[in-house]
């Protein structure tokens, strides 16, 4: 399947139906959901980073059981705004998930929303072993939100 853009994945979705966002990480992917009118997002949960076959029946049982038409993956651009390898190597996961899923996609800039809720969980006091509890689940929520933002 195809990437889009926001605002074409959004116009394919039935009424109703969810986004899931998510953060890919190295160990990790953080996930998020939307609201049914696409407004605010939630954490979710943090799945633990596997074969992308493996991860895309995780993901797809989320998606059923939730009510999500499309999928929202975050873009780690490098400090220039480029694409980079690790820019490149998230839209290839994303077009395999897609694929494997049957899900559209549209990816996000993520860039700084791990390193912004980490300072922002610090300043809150949440100790360090609840910080890397939520941390994942916390940033998919934030890229889910800047993707809903753009909706409006």
């Amino acid at each position: 399947m195809a990437l889009y853009n926001i605002a074409d994945l959004a116009a394919q979705l039935a009424p109703g139906e969810r986004l899931l966002g998510l953060d890919p990480g190295a160990r990790r992917i953080g996930v998020a959901l939307s609201d049914v009118s696409l407004r605010i997002a939630s954490p979710y949960a943090t799945l633990a980073r596997t074969k992308l076959k493996q991860n895309a029946a995780e993901i797809a049982a989320i998606a059923e059981r939730e009510g999500v038409g499309g999928l929202i993956i975050g873009l780690p651009l490098d400090d220039g705004q480029r694409l980079g390898p690790r820019a490149q190597a998230a839209r290839d996961w994303a077009h395999g998930l897609s694929a494997a899923t049957g899900l559209p996609v549209a990816m996000v800039d993520e860039s700084f929303t791990t390193a912004d809720t980490h300072e922002r969980l610090i300043a809150a006091g949440i100790s360090r072993a609840r910080r890397d509890e939520i941390i994942d689940k916390l940033a998919a929520a934030a890229i889910l939100q800047r993707a809903l933002d753009a909706l409006e």
